[in-house]
């Protein structure tokens, strides 16, 4: 290989390298965010299942994910392909001879952090009263084979990327967060709401133990999207890196307003947990098409995911679906909210990609609805997925883990 294009690789790879890292660093972002927004009681029992949820995530993306979610070419405008168990690396696994950006290690690892996202999700909408070895079992089917095949679906070459106006999904709006959302969905329906959540009398707010924790959280995943969204360039190109982190971070702000703004309209107040969803659904929001947007269609994008995540989690809570943490407001309506703005702004806006993208969309909404509805579903018939009474009034913590976050400090949650 000429120095120039060793060069250029090495930088490229560097790249993906880093941008893996802050994805990294969101799942201490979302552990420290659902564990502020829970109750004290409950914090051991969160931050728990976000410490093995990443390394069940890894671990069966290695085994089995990554071969369905990357067949090969074989498969190209296929719903499912698949090729073995385990890693095997091709000839020129560490040179452009793979791929002109980066090794087949760095593609597996990168892919990989993504893949233990969607399972991340749905925790905060099921937190403080599922059980976690369920709860486990669901986050080892979803993450090592109902994510994988959606995400074959584009990104593996599948029948969403081969339509005549190819879906768009740039790093994940749908294939990512929106594939989390339908599960937490469904989710957080079989469960029913925590005790004392609705009343006869109404709605009952059972506020978070830890609002600095919780906005520790969101800012750790504002610094994680840098390169959940710009690592998906996938490549060290400055124009369009530049482009991404620019769209990403103007989307987030916009978000911020829009939540504040509809929030104090509704309720009279300065809400900051709908103001940091705001920022999170801003995220989201942009993610599908962050490099196809100027500055203004971020905006947009942003203002309206803002707005959108409190007039979801209002209306989730008149269905009496209880989230705790907002995710399903966040990731399912931002995400599809987010793919559906690729055909409405920015580059590839149009009546044929608005299609494409209501294709997807659907398509990933029903198998992700059906499938994690089998599972929750087969999983409560069976060994059940709600802990009973006295350990949801008592805590998860004492009760799962014999352990409490707070030793020192009694607390009345």
């Amino acid at each position: 290989m000429e120095a120039p294009v060793q060069d250029l690789f090495t930088i490229n790879n560097l790249w993906m390298m880093i941008s893996t890292l802050l994805i990294f660093i969101m799942h201490l972002g979302f552990a420290t965010l659902e564990a502020g927004l829970t109750r004290a009681k409950n914090t051991v029992n969160i931050l728990f299942k976000n410490t093995i949820i990443p390394a069940i995530g890894i671990l069966s993306y290695a085994f089995v994910g990554f071969n369905l979610m990357y067949p090969g070419t074989d498969f190209a405008g296929a719903f499912f392909g698949f090729s073995g168990f385990g890693l095997s690396l091709p000839e020129g696994w560490d040179s452009s001879n793979y791929n002109a950006g980066y090794t087949y290690f760095t593609d597996f690892i990168f892919q990989a952090m993504f893949a233990a996202t969607a399972a991340t999700i749905v925790s905060g909408a099921v937190a403080e009263r599922v059980k976690l070895g369920p709860f486990i079992i669901f986050s080892l089917i979803y993450v090592g084979f109902c994510y994988p095949v959606v995400g074959m679906w584009k990104w593996g070459g599948g029948f969403l990327n081969t339509l005549e106006t190819p879906f768009y999904d740039f790093a994940g709006s749908t294939i990512v967060h929106s594939v989390g959302g339908w599960a937490a969905l469904v989710g957080a329906f079989l469960l029913g709401p925590r005790i004392g959540k609705y009343t006869p009398t109404g709605m009952k707010a059972i506020p978070g133990h830890n609002i600095p924790m919780a906005t520790m959280g969101v800012f750790l995943l504002w610094f994680g999207w840098f390169g959940f969204n710009g690592g998906s360039v996938l490549s060290a190109d400055p124009g369009t890196v530049s482009r991404v982190f620019v769209t990403t971070s103007l989307a987030a702000s916009a978000g911020a307003i829009g939540a504040l703004l509809t929030s104090y309209i509704k309720f009279k107040t300065y809400d900051i947990t709908m103001v940091l969803n705001g920022i999170l659904a801003g995220l989201v929001g942009i993610t599908a098409g962050a490099d196809k947007m100027g500055v203004m269609d971020s905006i947009y994008i942003g203002a309206i995911g803002g707005v959108l995540v409190v007039l979801s989690v209002i209306a989730f809570d008149k269905l009496k679906i209880d989230d705790p943490v907002g995710a399903i407001a966040v990731h399912l309506i931002g995400g599809i909210w987010g793919t559906l703005a690729v055909g409405i702004f920015g580059d590839l806006a149009g009546l044929n990609q608005l299609i494409s993208q209501l294709i997807g969309i659907a398509a990933v909404g029903a198998f992700c609805f059906g499938s994690s509805w089998l599972i929750f579903f087969t999983l409560k018939r069976t060994v059940g997925i709600r802990v009973d009474e006295k350990e949801e009034v008592e805590g998860l913590d004492i009760n799962e883990h014999q352990m409490r976050a707070y030793p020192d400090f009694a607390t009345k949650d």
